[in-house]
């Protein structure tokens, strides 16, 4: 099973080959009610098989299509199970998670995988990183409101004593260039000092474990180069300033996870994360709505929620927030070379969800989506946007 995260997403929609076979389902964790799984998916299966005999594909080739997915219904499958499961099948890919909340039933086949419900869990709340760090380990976490997934960083120090002897074997003395504070591209030469109020060893230590923290700066500065999500530390309370000193990335938080996280839980680690990060995500979705209600109250044409407005801006790259119904769904299709928006009262074979298909584009074309319950929506629409122009 993969691990469910933006880039996962981004792989997901990014090429499609369809027919592309999107399965969403509640699942039951423990108990008798367990035994309904697999009832449940079976059902799921055979709408799949009608949608795709719909398009004209033979019903033994629908069969061997979708039999990856029927691969999973054995009794150790369904042992293992959270609130929901989702799968994706097409040509040249086959994918399922687990999801961590309950979920609809739901079976769409079309251009594109149905991604909708799953922005909620990994978008919509908000993603943050986590630095767990330790003299003697580093670690480092991509998280939702739902997880925290461990990231391997290619080339991560993995502790204070191997840097410095990797340092010494590399450059003959402890020395290391560093960029300026605020990720810009001046460097300048760091010679490792440290100067504290201690004892000669403390100090020299304490200038040791500032190398190491820029040795981990540097690597964490080239994969976060492009990101704006939060970053947490979590590490005992005198390494936070001294890595504050070393750090680059503009959106590491002023509070940290003060203890030792090698003897914290992955759980609390979350746990202690989101509580620090939750506020100022539920504070830019409220920023965003207000945002969206004055300019709508203007009239300035940079705000609607006429879905054949917003379908094309998505698809062009016009969109810079997206307000969508996660609970709904608007089926059609959209002709791209004539910039036409066909919507059906009931899905028609080879129709996309359009709610759907904005949320997709609007999140490859660099935009925010936030998916709400259909009682949260500005003015009670299925879906709002904010243009970029």
């Amino acid at each position: 099973m993969a691990i469910l995260s933006i880039d996962e997403l981004k792989i997901l929609v990014a090429n499609p080959q369809p027919p592309c076979v999107s399965l969403y389902m509640p699942t039951q964790k423990a108990g008798a009610e367990i035994r309904q799984n697999p009832i449940r998916f079976k059902n799921l299966i055979r709408e799949a098989e009608e949608h795709l005999d719909a398009l004209g594909i033979r019903h033994t080739e629908a069969v061997n299509f979708l039999q990856s997915a029927m691969e999973l219904d054995r009794g150790d499958f369904w042992e293992h199970q959270d609130e929901g499961l989702v799968v994706f099948i097409a040509e040249n890919l086959f994918r399922y998670y687990c999801l961590p909340r309950d979920c609809s039933e739901l079976v769409v086949v079309g251009q594109q995988f149905h991604v909708k419900p799953l922005l909620h869990l990994i978008n919509n709340d908000g993603n943050f990183y986590l630095l767990a760090l330790s003299q003697k380990n580093v670690k480092f976490f991509a998280g939702t409101g739902y997880s925290l997934n461990e990231v391997q960083v290619e080339n991560m120090p993995q502790n204070l004593e191997a840097t410095l002897l990797e340092d010494v074997l590399q450059k003959g003395v402890q020395h290391r260039t560093a960029k300026s504070k605020g990720g810009t591209s001046n460097t300048f030469q760091h010679p490792g000092s440290f100067h504290g109020q201690g004892s000669p060893d403390q100090d020299r230590h304490l200038a040791d474990i500032l190398q190491f923290c820029y040795a981990i700066d540097t690597v964490l500065h080239e994969k976060l180069r492009e990101e704006k999500a939060p970053l947490v530390l979590a590490g005992v309370e005198y390494l936070f300033p001294i890595y504050q000193q070393a750090n680059t990335y503009p959106h590491l938080l002023a509070e940290s996870i003060n203890g030792n996280p090698d003897t914290i839980t992955s759980e609390q680690l979350h746990d202690e994360a989101w509580r620090i990060v939750s506020p100022s995500f539920q504070e830019n979705k409220r920023a965003g709505i207000e945002l969206y209600e004055r300019l709508v109250g203007e009239d300035t044409g940079r705000a609607t929620n006429n879905i054949k407005e917003i379908i094309p801006a998505a698809y062009y790259h016009r969109v810079d927030t997206l307000f969508v119904s996660v609970s709904e769904q608007k089926w059609g299709k959209f002709d791209s070379e004539n910039t036409i928006v066909e919507l059906h009262t009931e899905p028609e074979p080879d129709d996309e969800d359009m709610l759907d298909f904005a949320a997709v584009h609007t999140l490859l074309n660099g935009g925010r989506v936030y998916t709400l319950e259909s009682q949260d929506m500005p003015n009670g629409s299925t879906v709002a946007a904010i243009f970029r122009y």
